[in-house]
């Protein structure tokens, strides 16, 4: 089988889960797909799909293939794919991927490193040449429609979305 073959088999069930109100702390290594849904800490390796649902809560760091972030996560991603952090999502931490897609409404706190290619684990902090920054190659924000235009033309995020960042939180 080919990469791209073995990975679409394999994100096509979930074979890990941490669910809602479950707290988990450690590290975590496996093939395929990892979902949280409840709170996790520690650190994740897999060569297949992270999902963090919009309930769930991680203070790690992820290195895996691709990384959907819906809810909170504190820490470095890194992903030999691409990250994608939808509209729900609170990230604060640094993300290195060769793509990144990033809806519009996120609370991001961090530095990217979008290069076009998988990340180069010399070049990340801790490992001999600190924070990179900067976005190169491809970045993709996606326009919330659920969001209110004020008369100087700039967007107001919506009355839930500011609701829904207010309540989130990021594991102690």
């Amino acid at each position: 089988m080919k990469r791209n073959d073995k990975l679409s088999a394999d994100d096509s069930f979930v074979n890990s889960i941490i669910g809602e109100g479950t707290h988990f702390r450690g590290h975590l290594e496996l093939s395929g797909l990892l979902r949280i849904d409840g709170d996790f800490s520690g650190s994740i390796r897999t060569s297949g799909k992270v999902i963090i649902g919009k309930n769930g809560r991680a203070d790690c760091t992820i290195d895996a293939g691709t990384v959907v972030v819906g809810g909170a996560v504190r820490g470095n991603v890194y992903a030999e794919e691409r990250v994608i952090v939808l509209a729900s999502a609170m990230l604060l931490g640094n993300i290195y991927a060769p793509n990144l897609v990033m809806e519009e409404g996120v609370v991001f706190d961090g530095h990217c490193e979008v290069s076009g290619r998988p990340p180069v684990r010399s070049a990340m902090p801790g490992m001999g040449r600190g924070l990179l920054g900067g976005a190169r190659g491809t970045l993709a924000f996606e326009r919330d429609e659920r969001t209110d235009h004020t008369d100087s033309g700039a967007a107001e995020p919506s009355e839930r979305t500011a609701q829904r960042q207010a309540a989130a939180r990021v594991p102690q």
